[in-house]
């Protein structure tokens, strides 16, 4: 009838995104809002069959509606471009900023390439605003085998409402290292509660408080109070580095025997990394050693793989994911082939994903065997290049996503230096 028509075509934005349906009826409620998840995460086809499982209820008003929103919905999706997804990414945030910023020896690199918890709360409501929406890399490409056996990677189908803008986020160094203790950082990640992944960070008094103290946690807290900023359940791209163990957990083989912990440390890993993986987490290698790709010997980036595979690898499980440190390809804009030794090493690892740093908006590349991507440094240095851009003549480049001057912290020393 009409009027459903004209209720169904206000549900997606009237219907509060986080609505609890409380019928009376427990049966109901749990396909209703089972549904409604899916629905608000854009994966209409899995709402469909869950409204559609129970034929008892095929006439209920509420999954007449919320099957015609569906529906409609649906209608209307428009498929991402996966050449045009732009990738942006984070070092571990600065929570404490007069710790941070206190002028010691490491403040000028944490200017640089860290973000404090206020630039990224902002930087989320920014993106949110312009319809942004996290999708996996996985989501760009994956690989499919054919029946020879034969695999390739293909792209994948974004299917998304007109308005929404796919994008990829990462995080780089998620290990909480030495040098970082009493900065004004989180101090380990550990499994909630609530099942959920979240921070421990240590407090003046020697206190240990458990609470959202990086990016997993801020991110889980935001896509619970705004659903629909994931894509069927996307989160971000975790990468670590190995030579000081991972998570906060001093878990490499150079501390086996000067941390008392470590055999439970490295199981603790194995649940933590597990727990993210759960939670549609992604995890990434970014070297054993943080080395240069780019420029180091084909030796040195076998052995340092090698490392990462045997010491990191073996805790946190099987990754396709590498995010170069430094930014630092091994090769240039051209396609890869298998001519190219660092290459063709890291592919026969298992590696798939390979993401550079390029401050452009978005750069792609998709061959046969794997997936390229570039990512944009969302840190003081950048946000401060595009503060200062007009006046030194230059193009701003972060104006697709957020105004600098709206998001930068005002307690950060400026000018923020050169790399």
């Amino acid at each position: 009838s009409g009027s459903d028509g004209d209720a169904s075509s206000e549900t997606p934005s009237s219907t509060a995104l986080t609505a609890a349906y409380n019928t009376g009826d427990a049966a109901l409620d749990g396909i209703l809002n089972s549904a409604h998840a899916k629905f608000v995460t854009y994966d209409y086809d899995a709402a469909i069959e869950i409204l559609n499982s129970n034929p008892d209820y095929a006439e209920n008003s509420d999954v007449k509606e919320l099957l015609a929103a569906c529906e409609e919905t649906k209608s209307t999706l428009v498929r991402a471009d996966v050449n045009k997804i732009t990738h942006v990414f984070f070092h571990s945030l600065i929570m404490d900023n007069a710790k941070a910023f206190d002028g010691d020896a490491d403040s000028k690199g944490y200017n640089q390439v860290m973000t404090t918890k206020s630039e990224f709360l902002k930087i989320l409501d920014s993106m949110y605003e312009k319809g942004y929406v996290l999708v996996k890399l996985h989501d760009i490409a994956h690989e499919v085998t054919d029946e020879n056996g034969n695999t390739k990677m293909v792209a994948g189908d974004i299917m998304l409402p007109p308005g929404k803008i796919p994008f990829v986020m990462s995080q780089d160094d998620l290990c909480y290292y030495e040098y970082m203790d009493g900065d004004g950082f989180a101090s380990r990640m550990i499994v909630g509660e609530n099942g959920k992944p979240t921070c421990e960070m240590v407090m003046d008094d020697g206190s240990v408080s458990v609470g959202s103290y990086d990016l997993v946690p801020l991110l889980e807290d935001f896509i619970t109070e705004h659903p629909d900023f994931s894509y069927r359940g996307a989160r971000a791209v975790l990468a670590f580095t190995g030579y000081q163990g991972v998570l906060g957990y001093r878990t490499d083989p150079s501390y086996e025997t000067t941390n008392p912990n470590y055999e439970a440390d490295k199981e603790t890993v194995r649940q933590v990394a597990q727990c993210l993986r759960d939670n549609g987490w992604e995890l990434a290698s970014h070297s054993w050693g943080h080395i240069n790709f780019g420029k180091r010997s084909f030796e040195d980036v076998k052995t340092d793989s090698d490392k990462w595979a045997s010491r990191v690898e073996s805790l946190i499980g099987k990754t396709d994911i590498l995010l170069y440190p430094f930014g630092s390809d091994v090769g240039d804009w051209h396609p890869y082939t298998s001519e190219n030794q660092k290459y063709e090493y890291l592919h026969q690892l298992g590696f798939r994903y390979f993401c550079n740093v390029d401050s452009s908006q978005y750069w792609v590349q998709l061959g046969d065997d794997y997936l390229r991507q570039g990512r944009r440094n969302l840190d003081g240095y950048r946000m401060w290049k595009d503060i200062t851009a007009e006046a030194e003549g230059r193009p701003r480049k972060l104006e697709d996503l957020f105004r600098a001057e709206d998001i930068f912290d005002k307690s950060r020393p400026t000018p923020v230096p050169e790399m």
